[in-house]
């Protein structure tokens, strides 16, 4: 018998390249349906204290007139050292925005933040406007 070899090989055989696809598209649509099972729990309900929860920011706003407002509730001085007093009471470290007209006196921005450092306030920042480009 003779083999004929001068015959060229120009078919591929692509079974066993489907066979390796099929089993790689079973693998990721079995690995991506999975779902962590586990057993089912009454889960305990957590009671609302105000030491969890974040507490809210005070807005301290000093207007080109000098009048200063705490959130918006025009205050004097003591006033606002009083009121700032009180709820530190409640929450000892709450966050602190002050906002200043830019015509605002440079000395009534300093009597403010002098309030805030008598009575201890470590979280305070200073809004500004991102210049314009």
């Amino acid at each position: 018998m003779q083999i004929q070899d001068d015959k060229p090989y120009d078919d591929i055989n692509i079974t066993p390249m489907l066979d390796l696809a099929y089993v790689l598209l079973v693998i990721f649509i079995l690995m991506t349906t999975a779902t962590v099972q586990g057993l089912k729990v009454n889960l305990p309900k957590a009671s609302n204290t105000p030491s969890l929860a974040k507490p809210k920011t005070k807005a301290i706003t000093l207007n080109n007139e000098g009048k200063i407002f705490l959130d918006t509730v025009p205050v004097t001085l003591p006033e606002l050292e009083q009121r700032l007093n009180q709820q530190k009471a409640q929450t000892p470290d709450f966050p602190v925005i002050v906002r200043g007209d830019s015509l605002t006196q440079y000395q009534g921005v300093m009597d403010v933040l002098d309030v805030l450092g008598r009575l201890g306030l470590t979280q305070v920042g200073l809004a500004t406007k991102p210049q314009a480009k």
